[in-house]
């Protein structure tokens, strides 16, 4: 009997994935440890390799379908000496074969899935028009104002049917251009901007995370951030002497120095490299400084573990190859793990100063801006000075006031003696 292929759970904290890509097609012979497909977890990109040998009979979720749970099946495996016929009545998901039914359609595969993943995905069915692909959203609101998807035009890649075809069609039609407001007590559904004057991005999986998480984080962690600024001048020299002679990658950047710069801050103030759970405070043992990284999925923060023991040299390479793998997506789970403390610089973009979101359960981001040429006073004169301004911010419930101004004035003394970040 053929043999379904589960989604694994593929990290400690993995409960569901997009396939990205499938390596393997229908009608490919499979080996153990072949990589079948790319999955995408809220972090990273995973490669999938097979537990089991055979034939790809079927393959039940396309790349690029909403996510779906650990331990679903996503394609059907005929195994040594089985052929096609084998798939003849096999339902997924029901226990093997089962008698040809209304469930071999489209709009019941939908449905299935539709109850998976808990909302409407896209559906691909048969019409006297052609076939109809909808986005979910798409999807839901054509249910909710009448509109027949078949009689759509998509507009989306691919012809896909978007939210602005299905209000277009509404208005067409004479029906009301938006759903019916929610009752008492309902969120009501914010209406977007007219049809036509907008195109839809779909909201991949890691974005609709991050985005959770971000919105999770700035409504229960009590903010609160403390600024400083720090006199640069004496650390770009020192840049620009251990830079002469190398070229490109081998280069020291100001980034490398301030995560050079917070480990051993967080060294010397330990309190600071601590976090938060409902049953106790954590105390981190290892200074591992996570870097807010910009991918094509968006910020990502692969960890720089025991960063304050490793030389600058050996910090400046690891954060180059981090950031070269979050660009491609080649992020492991693991490069994702064990940060007690993050850095998010702008600094390269000319931002002067900003206030970062706290990562839980993290306690503390700094945020790093431009060092720029700045009038200062000093012995009573007016000069000229390279000034960087920072921003902690700070969860309340962990890290108090007095503990972060601390943490600052560690980092601002490291930063203006950076012979300090020397080994």
């Amino acid at each position: 009997m053929p043999k379904e292929i589960l989604l694994p759970a593929l990290a400690a904290d993995f409960e569901s994935g997009v396939i990205e890509e499938w390596h393997k097609q229908v009608g490919d012979r499979i080996e153990i440890g072949d990589v079948i497909a790319e999955v995408s977890t809220d972090k990273a990109v995973v490669d999938l390799e097979a537990q089991d040998a055979g034939i790809l009979g079927r393959i039940l979720v396309p790349a690029g379908s909403d996510p779906v749970p650990v331990d679903s099946p996503i394609a059907v495996l005929l195994l040594d000496g089985e052929g096609s016929e084998a798939l003849d009545g096999f339902v997924p998901g029901a226990g093997g074969v089962q008698p040809a039914g209304p469930s071999d359609r489209p709009e019941a595969i939908a449905s299935a899935r539709e109850a998976l993943v808990g909302e409407p995905v896209p559906v691909d069915t048969e019409a006297p028009g052609g076939r109809v692909f909808a986005s979910p959203v798409a999807l839901r609101i054509a249910r909710q104002l009448g509109v027949d998807l078949a009689t759509v035009q998509g507009s989306g890649p691919g012809g896909r049917i978007v939210l602005g075809d299905v209000e277009a069609a509404a208005a067409n039609l004479g029906l009301p251009a938006s759903v019916p407001p929610a009752p008492a007590g309902e969120p009501a559904r914010t209406e977007p901007p007219p049809a036509g004057t907008y195109t839809e991005v779909p909201i991949d999986r890691i974005r609709r995370v991050i985005a959770q998480r971000l919105v999770s984080a700035k409504r229960e962690i009590p903010h609160f951030y403390l600024g400083i600024d720090c006199s640069m001048d004496n650390l770009l020299e020192l840049r620009r002497r251990l830079n002469e002679g190398h070229q490109g990658e081998a280069r020291l950047s100001v980034n490398d120095f301030l995560v050079k710069a917070c480990g051993l801050a967080l060294g010397e103030v330990p309190d600071a490299n601590s976090g938060w759970s409902e049953d106790a405070i954590l105390r981190f043992k290892d200074v591992n400084v996570a870097v807010a990284v910009a991918s094509p999925k968006g910020l990502v923060t692969p960890v720089v573990r025991n960063a304050d023991k490793k030389p600058l040299p050996a910090i400046s390479a690891e954060i180059k190859e981090l950031a070269a793998r979050a660009r491609d997506g080649r992020l492991k789970p693991d490069d994702y793990k064990g940060g007690g403390f993050t850095l998010s610089n702008l600094g390269m973009y000319g931002i002067r100063e900003f206030s970062a979101i706290i990562n839980p359960p993290q306690s503390c981001i700094l945020a790093a801006g431009a060092a720029e040429q700045r009038a200062v006073v000093r012995g009573g004169q007016i000069t000229a000075a390279t000034v960087m301004s920072c921003t902690l911010s700070v969860d309340h419930r962990v890290v108090d006031g007095a503990l972060g101004a601390q943490f600052l004035q560690v980092l601002k003394r490291l930063l203006e003696d950076p012979d300090l970040l020397l080994d």
